[in-house]
């Protein structure tokens, strides 16, 4: 079975636990052939024109473990790369969308982390979109698979390329050090509410260390006890203190940390809608988050965005995407 995670979580309610909710909108295809499915990719992009239906039903319908077969069985049987045909075929967003689907999901991850950090300047936020949402497992995964593409270390060249405390932050993510014990401690909890509090909130100045050991290392359940316990004592919100006493890419990482402890698939949910409300689309952020999560916690995510935004995930993607693109998109979240 192939999975980024134990399939599991937090069956019901908000919260999630580190090991991520398991509500996939793609699974695995039963009677798999990956020979026949070459076959079919092959005979799609030969001779002139494509048959863009083949490749989303093929693409689209096959879970990250198949499709990786897939490309190893095409290379076996015809010679060539299976992400060199779909280029000379395929175009736009739906190449990229096709493309990243050739990935396994640690792989992507990689691919997404060196591209965001490759040349003159960072795309900090897709830094934080991946390394602060990702389980420690997927860390791991992604570690080895940035070593294996580009025989780079990924935390060098994450330190080469930010600063500061949101450095720091980054470099204790990628330990994958957090702790995955789902019980909860109530008077630790109560203990590190009021040294967030002394640390921010009561001194002049902030001790962002104190925010960094704490966010980066306690697991989701207690995290979620400590904003609690913030809450009582402060009588508002823990992101409400971020936001008064920091600023930029420290602060945009700690409230991710933060919305993902408290509910993961609306952190994705609200990403989604950011990436396509307003003029024009983020269709990188667009299909990163389909590709990463549609065998992970779609569903769960598709109900997040309807709740939040009165209108579903799909209606949203139609209304941004068009042709071959929009169609791949709505067969990965399952709505085609």
């Amino acid at each position: 079975m192939y999975g980024w995670n134990t399939p599991g979580g937090a069956p019901g309610g908000a919260g999630c636990t580190a090991a991520d909710i398991f509500e996939p909108s793609l699974k695995p295809v039963t009677n798999f052939d990956a020979s026949t499915d070459c076959e079919i990719l092959r005979k799609a992009m030969k001779g002139i024109g494509t048959d863009e239906d083949a490749i989303i039903n093929i693409m689209g319908r096959r879970s990250a473990t198949q499709r990786n077969a897939i490309v190893k069985q095409f290379k076996t049987m015809y010679g060539k790369d299976l992400i060199n045909e779909f280029k000379s075929e395929l175009s736009g967003h739906f190449y990229d969308c096709v493309k990243a689907l050739c990935y396994l999901p640690e792989e992507f991850d990689a691919v997404q982390l060196y591209e965001a950090m490759k040349g003159v300047g960072t795309d900090e936020d897709t830094l934080i979109e991946i390394l602060c949402s990702r389980t420690n497992r997927q860390i791991v995964k992604i570690k080895e698979a940035f070593t294996k593409l580009y025989q780079k270390d990924l935390e060098k060249e994450v330190v080469s390329e930010t600063s500061r405390h949101f450095k720091r932050v980054l470099v204790s993510l990628l330990q994958a050090s957090r702790d995955e014990n789902p019980n909860v401690d109530l008077h630790a909890a109560k203990s590190e509410a009021e040294k967030l509090y002394k640390a921010g909130e009561k001194r002049l100045g902030t001790d962002e260390s104190q925010f960094l050991s704490i966010l980066c290392t306690r697991s989701y359940e207690q995290l979620r006890a400590i904003f609690d316990e913030y809450k009582k004592l402060t009588k508002h919100d823990i992101e409400q203190a971020l936001k008064s006493e920091m600023s930029g890419d420290l602060l945009n990482a700690f409230l991710a940390i933060v919305s993902c402890a408290r509910n993961k698939p609306r952190y994705f949910a609200q990403l989604l809608e950011k990436s396509m409300k307003g003029l024009g689309t983020s269709d990188q952020m667009l299909i990163r988050i389909v590709v990463s999560r549609c065998e992970i916690d779609m569903e769960r995510i598709k109900k997040e965005f309807q709740a939040a935004y009165s209108k579903s995930l799909a209606t949203w993607i139609k209304d941004d995407t068009s042709g071959d693109y929009e169609r791949l998109l709505l067969t990965l979240i399952g709505e085609r």
